[in-house]
């Protein structure tokens, strides 16, 4: 009897052992999240099961259970191997859920983009070719991008949304004329005037906690007038790889550092979301810069 009892108690511990591990590797190494869209084709397709290593960036530590009930959560991240890249498919935390001038957490709603522009990086686009001044090198998927500037060129863009963020009449920007945005850095600091509130107002509101307004040619946070501001995040402007049909950065805006699960390096599965069946082609399929 003593024996049969110890034999249960040393499961039960050996499945406790198995479960803190697999929660540590979870939080430290890496996620799998499955791509529901097409917003990232060719280099991902609907169907693809994707590994996503933390080690990248480092993982991330927060109040799950308080994040679920849609609560603030402050979000701290272990050591990574490196910062991201640019051409770095990312995982993240899409920053909009619930407004799209307001940056929240939605613990359950991911998205997957590649990253063009860093922390520090001035990104325009110029007939829908994407550019970070001072970079020579192609950014995203250069022939979609071209292939939204022939659409546009041959009158077929009536079906696309053209307007691009921030929405504001000081801006008439467009997902094929976009920017120049700079995409601030932590510890960056700029001068408070009505254009910076427009292209930087969600941003400063998530990292104060409180209200900025303009009341004239002022621009106040909460109620202390202010000429200047130093971020306390870095930014990242996402992607996606088909151009003409994917909702990111040209639409909504930067994306905050904390708020990046990792890098996504691997499909370790994929199956036709139709039939089920498995694209025994794309298994294990390294997922390239």
């Amino acid at each position: 009897m003593w024996k049969v009892a110890d034999g249960l108690c040393n499961l039960v511990l050996l499945a406790g052992g198995l479960i803190a591990l697999w929660l540590v590797l979870q939080v430290t190494t890496y996620a799998s999240f499955k791509v529901p869209t097409d917003s990232m084709q060719p280099t991902l397709i609907p169907g693809d099961y994707i590994l996503v290593n933390k080690w990248v960036m480092g993982g991330r530590v927060f109040d799950v259970w308080k994040s679920l009930e849609r609560k603030e959560v402050r979000i701290w991240r272990l050591p990574g191997l490196r910062r991201a890249e640019r051409g770095d498919v990312l995982v993240f935390n899409f920053p909009y859920p619930v407004r799209p001038d307001s940056i929240s957490m939605d613990i359950m709603k991911y998205y997957v983009k590649r990253c063009v522009a860093l922390p520090g990086d001035t990104f325009e686009i110029r007939r829908a070719r994407y550019t970070v001044r001072g970079y020579a090198k192609p950014l995203g998927n250069v022939e979609a991008q071209d292939q939204l500037q022939q659409m546009l060129e041959w009158g077929q863009g009536e079906r696309i949304v053209l307007k691009g963020y921030p929405y504001n009449e000081l801006f008439d920007w467009s997902i094929q004329e976009f920017g120049p945005l700079y995409v601030p850095a932590k510890g960056d600091s700029i001068e408070m005037n009505v254009g910076h509130v427009a292209l930087y107002k969600n941003l400063i509101e998530w990292e104060q906690k409180k209200p900025l307004v303009v009341r004239g040619d002022s621009v106040w946070l909460n109620d202390s007038l202010i000429t200047g501001y130093r971020f306390r995040e870095n930014y990242y402007f996402m992607a996606g790889d088909r151009v003409v049909n994917s909702q990111d950065s040209r639409y909504w805006g930067l994306v905050p550092e904390p708020y990046i699960v990792g890098k996504a390096t691997r499909i370790w599965k994929s199956a036709d979301p139709w039939t089920e069946e498995i694209r025994w082609e794309r298994v294990m399929k390294a997922i390239g810069d």
